[in-house]
């Protein structure tokens, strides 16, 4: 049973308007993440918080931020900066912002999401006016404290979101950098889905006596989850998607891909057999991932084709189906492509396609989850029947070849009876 089902947020000494913005938004009960993180974050303690992505993290820590700086008296004559929020992607910048601003409807906090791909015009006035609570990826904010038009010498709290990524990116030099440049009193937040030994040495190298908190730590995927693999040549996966796609017409699917130039072929393979998709890579332009993400969150569209940059934190409601159309190469990077079903109390599926050449990939990651995932075996005549009958044109002599095989088949059954 989760712990916060037995207690309302109108239990918590919290704001009255961040109340009524959780009222309005149909928040009444914390899920188990935010029962735990509340109370030792209003008062104050530095927080290590590792729950499986969905669990609601991100308002485990902006609601007792939010009330926080609602309480405390900003000096409005300086362009101070009270809350940073650090973290990997644009996407998650933009997602964690639209929680804060829900929270702070009926409040004058101001919020700002710092990331590339766009002006830094704007975003240098806004800072300049003062920015309450700051959730900035590295890359821009690093770029604006070099040219002096960011100061988080006033910083207040400071909160990591998954950290992990931002490490497998090369920051960790980085974020040291910025945190000695912190006041020394200060409060610091740090959340992540996963926990290896290198995040481990960065989470106790900046926080004091945190207060840990892990939720269900035996299980690295939520139990919402079913998981299974397929074992598909790698140039067929294609016309097994297609399949699915097509045998499921009402699913929300999210498809991941290795790289760019992946996301880009499948899109085509896709309309070649008459089925469009939504696609995403780190490539594009911030403003066009924004409008695919908005399309595909409101099921205007059922399938996005994506790379790694759609895995992080990225809370898309609804989705029925993750694909492993290419069998992720770090183990973690499995779990939070997962992660976008399941998530609540809904249920999920997540499929993985695994050619040959990806089956080391994959033992890595049971190894990682601690358990085999199961395989749904495909009968050599059902993946032949699959490669027959897809609409891709330019593999129309598939079909003709298999058809003249199951004659000559055919032909020597009858020889043998």
């Amino acid at each position: 049973m989760n712990a916060g089902a037995v207690m309302k947020f109108s239990q918590y000494r919290i704001s009255p308007k961040i109340l009524k913005a959780l009222e309005d938004a149909g928040f009444k009960r914390p899920t188990d993440i935010q029962f735990r993180a509340l109370p030792p974050i209003l008062a104050g303690e530095d927080v290590m918080g590792i729950a499986q992505t969905g669990t609601g993290k991100t308002a485990a820590f902006a609601i007792p931020v939010t009330h926080l700086l609602l309480q405390r008296i900003r000096r409005r004559d300086t362009e101070q900066v009270r809350c940073l929020v650090m973290v990997p992607t644009r996407e998650l910048a933009v997602q964690i912002a639209a929680v804060f601003e829900m929270l702070n409807q009926y409040s004058t906090l101001s919020i700002l999401a710092l990331h590339g791909g766009v002006l830094q015009a704007p975003q240098v006035a806004q800072l300049k006016e003062g920015v309450d609570i700051l959730i900035a990826t590295p890359g821009r904010m690093f770029d604006l404290i070099s040219q002096r038009h960011l100061d988080i010498r006033q910083v207040e709290i400071l909160i990591l979101d998954e950290a992990d990524l931002m490490l497998d990116l090369g920051f960790y030099k980085d974020i040291e950098s910025i945190i000695r440049q912190l006041p020394r009193k200060h409060q610091t937040l740090f959340f992540s889905a996963t926990i290896n030994a290198k995040i481990k040495e960065l989470a106790f190298s900046i926080v004091r006596n945190p207060i840990r908190i892990q939720i269900a730590p035996k299980d690295r995927v939520s139990k919402n989850v079913s998981h299974s693999v397929a074992f598909v040549a790698m140039d067929d996966k294609r016309f097994f998607l297609e399949r699915l796609i097509k045998e499921q017409p009402e699913a929300k699917i999210l498809v991941f891909v290795r790289t760019k130039v992946r996301a880009e072929r499948v899109q085509a393979a896709m309309k070649r057999v008459g089925i469009e998709a939504l696609m995403m890579h780190g490539g594009k332009e911030q403003q066009d991932r924004l409008e695919v993400l908005q399309q595909f969150r409101k099921g205007e569209q059922r399938l996005l084709i994506t790379t790694d940059v759609s895995a992080r934190g990225i809370d898309i409601p609804n989705v029925d189906v993750v694909i492993n159309y290419d069998i992720p190469e770090q183990p973690e990077n499995y779990i939070h492509r997962v992660g976008r079903t399941g998530r609540g109390v809904h249920k999920g599926k997540a499929l993985s396609y695994c050619s040959d050449e990806e089956q080391e990939a994959l033992k890595a990651i049971e190894q990682y989850l601690e358990q085999e995932i199961s395989i749904t075996k495909i009968g050599k005549a059902d993946y032949d029947a699959t490669l027959a009958a897809t609409e891709d044109t330019p593999n129309d002599n598939w079909r003709l070849l298999l058809a003249e095989e199951e004659k000559r088949n055919q032909k020597a059954k009858r020889k043998k009876k």
